[in-house]
Order: structure tokens, then sequence, then C-alpha cells
């Protein structure tokens, strides 16, 4: 299995260690995806198909939890699960971010084994890699 994955944060230095960090995690990945504002994430979602975000708060333009709250208006948008990920995590952005939808929080830095266990748990996936706990539809069809 592999994943699209978008990593939204303005800077470029923590886009590239996020990245690395993805791969080290062993989480597969097959489109890793790249924008530096809520404003420019919200282009890349409309033009790829994603599995996941790794949202930043802090940003300009359009910061985190502008987007979280953009996404969370869009009929498709609204079920992608999002990870935030900050340096600075006060209760009531942890709050704001929850309540807007996302799925997990991560504070910077972190490493590749947190990272595997928070994006296999959004994407609804034991530690293995697994199904876990979540059931197949008899028919056949999982989607």
């Amino acid at each position: 299995m592999s994943f699209n994955l978008l990593i939204v944060d303005d800077s470029s230095s923590m886009r590239s260690v996020v990245k690395k960090i993805v791969d080290l995690s062993g989480v597969g990945v097959n489109q890793l995806l790249e924008a530096e504002n809520g404003r420019r994430a919200l282009e890349v979602l409309g033009d790829n198909w994603v599995d996941a975000v790794i949202l930043d708060i802090n940003m300009p333009e359009m910061n985190g939890l502008e987007l979280l709250q953009r996404m969370s208006e869009d009929a498709l948008l609204k079920n992608i699960p999002v990870v935030m990920m900050t340096t600075e995590a006060s209760e009531a952005h942890v709050k704001t971010a929850f309540e807007l939808g996302a799925k997990g929080f991560i504070r910077k830095p972190f490493l590749p084994e947190e990272v595997r266990t928070m994006l296999l748990g959004v994407l609804g996936f034991d530690d293995k890699g697994d199904y876990g706990e979540r059931q197949r539809d008899p028919g056949g069809v999982d989607f």
C-alpha cells in the first residue's frame, strides 16, 4: 500500500525534513506533494488526489487553522485526514484544530516512528499496515 501525502509548511527546509522523516518511517508513499501555505495547499488539493495532509499551524497568507476551516466546508476535502504539526502547541490551537476536523497532532521535532504511527492511525491502519479494527465491506468493496 502507498499513499499520496501533502506536506504544508512555510519553511522549505522543514518540508524537506518532514519528507525525509516520512521516508524513514517506512510508510509507503506514492506521491509526496508540498505547499508553502494554506492558499497553495487548496490549489494542490484541487488538482491532486491526496490521502492525508501533514499541516503546520503558523504560516503566512492562510495558516493551518484557516485551511482546516476551508477544508471542513468542502464535501470532498473534509474527509481527508489531517495531522497538525507545530513547535508551538497552545491548548486553544489544539482544541480548535480538532474541532475543525484534524485527526491527529504532532509536535516538532518528531521521530519517524511517531510519524508512522500517526499516519497509519489516521488512515485507518494498525502499526503493521493492516486494517486493524476496521471492518471490510462483506460485498468485497472497500471504498
